[in-house]
């Protein structure tokens, strides 16, 4: 039988991974107390015909109860059952923005501010992350990038990537993405968009890439953006990074940073790395 618990911070996207599961055959059960896991684990294996596949979602919405966990898992490996960890988590700024849109309080909050709660629950599971076998970060991750993470990992037989590395274009006059690790400015390169015929196009249009990768400087500076990358990923994982964020910007986001963040993309993709890309200003009024 395939355990899996899956826990983590409030608002990561705990809820949309359990349904995932259960659309992919998993028997699944949200909010369960720490002190039932053992006896539901057993239930499962005695079910006649048997139950193959299993996902529980225990997290910090159990109060009290949920200090039992670590002992809980203790219980599961002495009677006999293997089980597999999914820890979901994003940034304290992504978290806050989920919050404040769902205008739900966090569990941690009680009359405070968000951000306190965010911190208080991060500090109380960080024992249970560091058991976990797959951590995905969904700081910059659409609904239908979590299920193909989902996927990845429990039907196709994959293995958690220790770095995923983000890349987001935009633009500096919308303002520098706050969670970016390393930011590059591309406004050194000939602007497409003064020109006329490209004015109203993007970076994703084979004129303006072709237009951008033209020019020796721009060639020169993916090359060595790559060679960069590729030497500094090895070190951010013996760090324990799960999630590089890379920012290339532009003056308004559309069309060098675009061009730019796509040949990235690309190219870290041949290199077998997993890649997540966002335009975040593409379409903004004033491009």
């Amino acid at each position: 039988m395939r355990f899996v618990i899956i826990t983590g911070l409030s608002g990561a996207g705990k809820s949309q991974a359990i349904k995932f599961l259960e659309d992919l055959g998993f028997f699944c059960v949200d909010n369960l107390p720490p002190a039932l896991i053992l006896k539901f684990a057993e239930i499962c294996s005695q079910t006649r015909g048997g139950i193959e596949k299993v996902a529980v979602v225990t997290d910090i919405r159990g109060g009290r109860f949920f200090d039992q966990l670590q002992s809980s898992l203790e219980e599961l490996e002495k009677g006999g059952f293997n089980y597999e960890i999914l820890f979901l988590e994003a940034s304290d700024e992504t978290l806050i923005k989920r919050y404040k849109t769902s205008r739900r309080m966090h569990p941690l909050a009680g009359d405070g501010r968000i951000i306190r709660g965010v911190k208080a629950e991060r500090m109380k599971l960080e024992e249970i992350k560091k058991k976990a076998n797959y951590i995905i970060d969904t700081t910059n991750m659409s609904t239908s990038r979590l299920k193909q993470e989902i996927v990845h990992l429990f039907v196709e037989g994959g293995k958690a990537e220790k770095l995923i590395l983000n890349i987001i274009s935009f633009g500096f006059k919308y303002g520098i993405p706050l969670d970016g690790d390393l930011v590059f400015d591309v406004r050194f390169l000939p602007n497409p968009y003064y020109i006329e015929s490209m004015k109203k196009l993007s970076g994703n249009d084979d004129e303006v890439r072709e237009y951008v990768m033209r020019w020796p400087e721009a060639r020169e500076f993916m090359e060595k953006l790559v060679e960069m990358i590729e030497f500094l990923i090895p070190y951010y994982i013996k760090e324990g990074k799960s999630q590089l964020v890379i920012a290339i910007g532009c003056t308004g986001g559309r069309h060098r940073s675009v061009t730019m963040s796509n040949m990235l993309c690309q190219r870290l993709k041949e290199k077998d790395h997993r890649v997540i890309l966002e335009h975040r200003d593409i379409y903004e009024e004033g491009n």
